[in-house]
């Protein structure tokens, strides 16, 4: 608790000379007796000796008035976030390719499964050199012969990383392919409707409240910079966009294609046979010039992932360039605690008076 003026408090050295004044004034006798040495040998009650209380009362009630007028009140501490964030759709290749194995960590794991798991340290962070993208929009688009929206963008990051988990290759051969044109052009509309979404809320925020279209709302999200992060191990096979179509769709619209291709000269891929599991080679069929020209067209850049290590490297890069900003606007809302204090003052004014007229009362 604070006091909005606290030298008032100041008055309160004056109480202590009041009371002494108070106590020790003597009155002149409204009766006069020729001698009061019989009065001064008969002993004094309890009620007279109590009767220095209404004192103490009156001294109480002008203290509680000081501290009521030095305007005690409580303050909470509150903020106000303005996030200048990135907007990022992370677009992985799911096609039946990807089933092809990477090292990990001395683990044997397919590529997807590589890729969900450096995403889930550039979303959330590895205690190392990534410290997560807590406050970004980030949305999830899976594609093989089709693109599909497997995560809206969200700003709460355990769902998406939920949806990240259950990711899974395509198993039904006509869902095969790669429509890389596809999922460019998917995520790139997601991620201007997104835009268009935050702009049209800041807007109806300000005619709502009179304030600046400009002016950021309370817990407001303002995109800083839009980009996707493309993974794959092909070539485009399927879908109804060109890859440089969709990538001419996302420089309109600002968005920057960071291109990564999976893959290595000696690949191979775990086949069930009659004669048990096999691990046969696989050729990569990764169209580098393609996915170069992409991130080229739109400001990015093109890196090429051989192994978990340098799948690492190429994600902080990316997260190096792309920074997000917080603002944390704090500010204290008060709460007035005067009137505590000016009850009780009327309380023991109250007190004094029925006192002094019944407990206490004196002829004359």
């Amino acid at each position: 608790m604070e006091f909005q003026a606290p030298w008032i408090l100041s008055l309160l050295l004056l109480l202590p000379v009041l009371g002494y004044i108070q106590l020790r004034t003597r009155k002149s006798a409204q009766v006069r007796f020729s001698s009061l040495a019989n009065i001064k040998r008969t002993p004094m009650s309890l009620r007279l000796r109590l009767r220095a209380l209404l004192v103490i009362f009156r001294l109480a009630c002008l203290g509680c008035l000081i501290i009521a007028l030095a305007r005690p009140r409580h303050g909470t501490v509150l903020s106000e976030i303005s996030t200048e964030g990135v907007a990022i759709e992370a677009v992985v290749d799911r096609s039946s390719s990807m089933r092809a194995e990477m090292d990990y960590n001395g683990k044997k794991l397919d590529r997807l499964e590589v890729v969900k798991l450096v995403l889930k340290d550039f979303i959330r962070g590895d205690k190392k050199k990534l410290k997560g993208r807590s406050s970004d929009l980030i949305g999830l688009i899976s594609f093989a012969g089709y693109a599909d929206t497997i995560c809206p963008l969200v700003l709460s990051h355990d769902v998406l990383l939920e949806f990240l988990k259950q990711t899974r290759i395509v198993t039904i051969r006509d869902e095969d392919g790669t429509a890389i044109g596809d999922a460019i052009a998917l995520a790139a509309a997601r991620l201007k409707k997104a835009e268009e979404e935050i702009l049209k809320r800041r807007q109806s925020f300000s005619l709502t409240k009179g304030k600046d279209p400009n002016e950021p709302m309370p817990d407001a999200f303002k995109i800083k910079s839009k980009i996707i992060i493309l993974l794959t191990d092909g070539q485009n096979t399927a879908g109804d966009y060109a890859p440089m179509q969709a990538a001419e769709l996302a420089k309109k619209w600002n968005i920057k294609v960071y291109t990564i291709g999976i893959g290595s000269g000696e690949s191979f891929r775990v086949v069930n046979t009659i004669m048990g599991q096999m691990r046969m080679p696989v050729q990569d069929d990764l169209d580098e010039e393609l996915l170069k020209a992409i991130a080229d067209k739109t400001g990015a850049f093109y890196s090429r992932a051989d192994n978990v290590d340098s799948l690492r490297k190429i994600v902080q890069k990316i997260n190096d360039l792309e920074k997000s900003k917080v603002k944390m606007i704090q500010y204290t809302r008060y709460t007035e605690r005067f009137s505590y204090f000016a009850f009780g003052a009327l309380t023991l004014l109250i007190l004094e008076i029925i006192s002094a007229c019944t407990v206490f009362r004196k002829i004359p």
